[in-house]
């Protein structure tokens, strides 16, 4: 219950001494008590104020309490006001029903009855602090519906995220499972084959040719759980926020000649070819552990899915940035698989390629974009790939190595 909110009571009569000793009558600390000695004052009042109930006199000069009612309830501010009529003229039938078509609630008679006075308007204050609290209770459950809404909305959107979290997490599981066991399994037999010559005493079987080969198959497998042993630690550096970058300056074209020398066993395994077209020279401000591991995964997915075709590295620079592209002829990716290549776990399926984790591009993209810089793809079906990385040649402020 509002039982300490004043409750506004208007009065009219165009009497004064009839005004004040109503006044009196119903007059508490609770209330406050409105006089209008004309309907004209009283719709002045009714506009700037909200009135818990309005009693009126019938017989005013000019506009009567019957025709002010009308007016009242012809007014969307007004029209649920509680009238009632002080009249006069007796009990007459036909004046009681003038009143309740102009909207009255009831009626007082001249004599006032002081009890009767007090107990009706006692009524319609107590019926108004309801409708008010009700209202108040309405307007809270309203707001309460909507926060639960917006929470519920909230909740629905963590579901999701957690179930499309335990989703990944579930495929990052698998996928890591695969790539890992297929080096392990390398190994595993190599060691088993080793195990199986030196139980015979073959030693033609260790022969310094065949023991260059051993060595490079290990090499190969341990170099293939490193990187996946990377791949997995920088996804957890990107997700803490601690992906660390560690700028000095250094030559890219320099960088990609490098690695495109160091990629001639994989090139030759793959039956491709690698040709690189570069300037002189492009120096700039950049990370080269990072910026190598971004060329390095677009060579290797370009000899993946390069399909036996010759790749083409360019190392240029244009409209202040330097750009490494890389382009291969083999199987393309569609325009959908393009919007979702840089994405965690995302690969491009083929049948005749090995799979990786499918975090190379999304890792190379985290980078890039620490430089400053941006990487992008065109590419259509059947036509090769063409990967883009764009880095700028001027200083900028890079995230602190963590």
């Amino acid at each position: 219950m509002l039982s300490n909110v004043q409750a506004k009571l208007l009065i009219v009569d165009d009497l004064p001494e009839n005004l004040l000793a109503l006044e009196a009558l119903i007059k508490r600390e609770d209330r406050l008590v409105y006089k209008a000695l004309s309907a004209d004052e009283a719709l002045s009042l009714l506009l700037q104020h909200e009135f818990a109930m309005a009693i009126l006199d019938v017989q005013m000069p000019g506009m009567n309490g019957f025709e002010l009612a009308e007016l009242m309830r012809g007014t969307e501010k007004t029209k649920n006001i509680p009238i009632v009529f002080v009249s006069a003229a007796g009990r007459e039938l036909n004046y009681a029903f003038k009143g309740y078509e102009s909207g009255a609630v009831d009626f007082l008679h001249k004599p006032l009855d002081i009890h009767a006075v007090k107990s009706k308007v006692n009524v319609f204050v107590d019926l108004y602090r309801q409708s008010k609290a009700m209202k108040q209770q309405v307007e809270a459950l309203e707001r309460s519906r909507r926060e639960q809404e917006a929470l519920l909305k909230k909740l629905q959107a963590t579901q999701n995220e957690l179930e499309q979290a335990v989703r990944m997490r579930d495929d990052f599981m698998s996928i890591v499972a695969h790539e890992v066991r297929t080096p392990l399994n390398g190994l595993i037999l190599e060691t088993q084959l080793r195990k199986m010559h030196l139980a015979r005493e073959n030693a033609a079987a260790f022969s310094l040719d065949k023991m260059h080969a051993m060595v490079d198959r290990d090499e190969r497998q341990i170099k293939s759980l490193i990187r996946l042993i990377e791949d997995m630690l920088d996804i957890s550096r990107i997700r803490t926020g601690k992906l660390s970058i560690r700028p000095s300056r250094f030559d890219l074209v320099q960088l990609v000649r490098g690695l495109v020398e160091n990629f001639a066993p994989q090139v030759e395994a793959a039956q491709s070819s690698l040709s690189l077209h570069a300037e002189q020279a492009v120096e700039g401000n950049w990370d080269e552990f990072r910026i190598e591991q971004v060329v390095s995964n677009l060579l290797t997915n370009a000899l993946r899915y390069g399909a036996k075709s010759p790749i083409e590295v360019r190392v240029y620079t244009t409209c202040g940035e330097a750009r490494v592209e890389v382009r291969d002829h083999g199987i393309g990716i569609s325009e959908d698989n393009q919007k979702r290549i840089f994405q965690q776990f995302e690969r491009v399926s083929a049948n005749h390629v090995v799979s990786g984790l499918g975090l190379g591009l999304f890792i190379s993209e985290q980078i890039v974009t620490a430089h400053g810089g941006s990487i992008g793809v065109e590419s259509r079906i059947g036509e090769g790939a063409l990967f883009r990385v764009c880095l700028p040649l001027a200083d900028i402020d890079l995230p602190a190595s963590a």
